[in-house]
């Protein structure tokens, strides 16, 4: 018995903000420049604790499967923002109308609906339960943090943490550390060299974006406030504990290197144990020696791209350059720390060969051990103009999508050794790495292709 192909079906909103499916009209979700019926292998049910989104100044766009025309509503277009752990694949389609605000930054993931249920281009890249907390009562939550504040009155860090980062923003790394589980978030820089188009903390006076998720972190702690969270979450996480510096509050923790430094000696020379972590754009190879040294576990590079010019067009350095990003990975894996990327996926734009061969050698030739696949927080339709650059060729809108399943089957294939997540894994006091040394590695030879009867023995 054949199984039958899953079409869902347009999804849309009023003005009112009520969602419904139009059964007539089947779901066409973006890759970039192009538009397209979803692929098999991306349809996977909403996951739970995702959101529904309505897109203002956005109108609604789906395909009739009996003229397989392209129509254009008047409802509203409505996009998914799924939950931790899952990578969008495909953004909705839509039409813009000239007064179209620009979004917040939030990712945006193509949505359909079928049998009943929702459905989302997206791929579940991590088993890790960390971020669910559909089971955990916000009292206990709140309760905790009372404790916890009552307990350390006079600790900076931990009141950022509990009364600004869980009570205000319900960021779900600080709420992991108010329930003592899992990684605990260490904000500690006000600064940051790179001026990020999707900052969600801070944006020049100039920049169209209007409101930010969060507010940047207001004082910088000092070295005991810092590993007196580290040593208070040892005590409540005795299994997997994992630290965090650089965090969604903050800028860059490598401009506050000395202080990053100080905090990880005194952390370890006191016996702390677990996985030092550094969410950082890498911008400073020096830095990055001094904290291998000092007791760091792994390291999450955050980019956009692997290519030079993309990653320059988003990051806008202030003063390093996609060189310096290479430079550091190759520091921290000759010192035996893991380094991740934290790769800003953005179907159409990510997902293309281009891109493949630029990852695959810039994970290759510096030792990179892992991707975590995280969604690019932005606008879809701003980030490619962007990425299209002013004046360019518009090469971007041409590249064919392979799509989000088949890039990473092809990237594991160049680099066998990669492990795939969204989390900073607990790793223990150091890793073990299997990833190649910078310089030992070689981007394979491109398989040759023959035509059928040319095969030996044809």
């Amino acid at each position: 018995m054949t199984a039958t192909r899953l079409e869902p079906h347009l999804v849309m909103a009023d003005e009112s903000g009520n969602i419904y499916d139009d059964p007539d009209l089947l779901m066409v979700c973006r890759r970039g420049g192009q538009w397209g019926l979803p692929r098999p292998d991306e349809l996977m049910p909403l996951p739970d604790e995702s959101e529904l989104f309505l897109l203002p100044g956005r109108r609604a766009v789906g395909l009739n499967p009996e003229s397989g025309a392209i129509q254009v509503l008047d409802e509203l277009a409505v996009a998914a923002f799924a939950a931790p752990a899952h990578t969008l694949s495909a953004h909705p389609a839509y039409e813009s109308e000239a007064d179209a605000p620009l979004l917040p930054l939030f990712a945006y993931g193509a949505v359909g609906y079928a049998h009943g249920r929702f459905y989302v281009c997206a791929r579940k890249v991590d088993q890790d339960p960390r971020q669910q907390f559909r089971r955990i009562p916000r009292g206990r939550i709140e309760q905790n943090v009372r404790r916890l504040l009552r307990q350390f009155p006079e600790n900076r860090l931990i009141r950022h943490i509990l009364n600004n980062c869980v009570l205000r923003y319900d960021c779900p790394a600080a709420r992991n550390f108010a329930l003592g589980r899992y990684e605990a978030p260490l904000p500690t820089s006000r600064a940051c060299n790179a001026r990020c188009v999707g900052c969600i903390s801070a944006q020049d006076k100039d920049s169209p974006v209007a409101v930010t998720p969060q507010c940047r972190l207001a004082f910088t702690p000092e070295a005991a406030e810092i590993v007196e969270v580290m040593r208070l979450h040892q005590s409540r996480e005795s299994a997997t504990p994992v630290y965090s510096f650089g965090q969604g509050c903050e800028g860059d923790p490598l401009t506050n290197a000395d202080l990053l430094v100080e905090s990880v000696r005194l952390f370890r020379a006191g016996g702390g144990r677990g996985t030092v972590n550094c969410n950082t754009n890498a911008s400073s190879p020096e830095a990055v020696a001094r904290l291998a040294e000092a007791g760091l576990t792994s390291l999450r590079v955050s980019c956009n791209s692997a290519r030079a010019d993309l990653y320059q067009r988003y990051y806008r350095p202030a003063n390093y350059s996609f060189s310096d990003v290479r430079a550091a990975i190759g520091e921290a894996r000759r010192r035996g720390v893991f380094v991740s990327l934290n790769l800003l996926f953005f179907p159409g734009v990510t997902d293309t060969e281009a891109e493949l061969e630029a990852l695959a050698r810039l994970v290759g030739e510096n030792g990179v051990s892992m991707i975590q696949w995280r969604n690019l927080n932005i606008d879809p339709e701003w980030y490619f103009r962007l990425m299209n650059g002013a004046g360019q060729d518009n090469a971007l809108s041409m590249a064919p999508s392979m799509g989000l399943a088949v890039f990473m089957k092809r990237l594991k294939k160049l680099c066998p050794w990669l492990r795939y997540g969204y989390f900073n894994p607990y790793l223990g006091d150091a890793a073990e790495i299997t990833a190649p040394l910078p310089g030992a590695w070689r981007m394979p030879e491109p398989v040759a292709h023959t035509k059928p009867g040319d095969e030996a023995g044809c």
